[in-house]
């Protein structure tokens, strides 16, 4: 039998990947919001709540223009390279507003920022539970057992390597039939249990799930953040 032609994973099917509800809406994993125009074609899609889908907006325009004013070194739109969070810097004064006013001097006299770590968490969280859902149509509805996301330069060599080859023990867990991890098997791909990365956007997003050793979720937004969402 062709894996390719089975039915869709019923699990999915009329669910919220992000809380459980009945969907009724659709939302792009990554979101927009964190790449640049021209978007990749054929964004992942995952089935969405409506107030799930509205109720991250906010929180995913945060955490892209909190990235890019931290690798840039201001929150003024004429100094910040990508196109799309100039526009929201300059059309959302508040945000910009309330993002400068996180800025401080550390005692070296660099420029620090007071980072609102619950909002960077939901965002970080609600895009592991997309992609989890997407490639192995596996919904992680429950709280994971860990959240964690630093920049990428205060990694020292050992935890960057770890962290750059998620997957890296033997498979423990078969995908599910049906799911893209089975389909990659079947058609003798790289999966996602491997240690490769799947680049959305070279340089603004790319991220790696794995069922080597539970659950696991690692992202890398603008070649910045590191992120690793872990259920066991």
């Amino acid at each position: 039998m062709d894996p390719r032609h089975l039915s869709i994973d019923e699990r999915l099917t009329g669910r919220c990947v992000y809380c459980g509800a009945v969907p009724d809406s659709r939302d792009h994993c990554p979101s927009k919001v964190l790449l640049d125009e021209p978007f990749p074609a054929n964004l992942p899609i995952v089935e969405a709540c409506a107030e799930c889908n509205n109720s991250f907006s906010l929180d995913e325009q945060y955490v892209a223009c909190l990235i890019e004013c931290v690798i840039c070194g201001s929150v003024n739109p004429n100094d910040v390279s990508r196109q799309n969070i100039k526009r929201i810097l300059a059309d959302t004064p508040r945000l910009a507003a309330g993002l400068s006013a996180t800025q401080r001097l550390d005692d070296s006299g660099s420029i620090a920022w007071d980072v609102d770590r619950d909002r960077v968490r939901r965002v970080v969280l609600k895009l592991a539970r997309g992609h989890i859902a997407y490639e192995f149509s596996l919904p992680k509805i429950e709280e994971p057992e860990a959240v964690s996301f630093v920049p990428l330069i205060l990694l020292s060599d050992e935890q960057r390597s770890e962290f750059e080859s998620p997957g890296n023990s033997p498979l423990e867990l078969w995908p599910e039939i049906d799911s893209r991890a089975f389909k990659h098997c079947a058609e003798n791909m790289p999966s996602p249990e491997s240690a490769e990365w799947t680049a959305v956007q070279p340089g603004r997003y790319r991220y790696s799930v794995s069922q080597s050793d539970g659950d696991s979720v690692r992202l890398v937004l603008s070649e910045y953040l590191a992120c690793h969402v872990a259920w066991h």
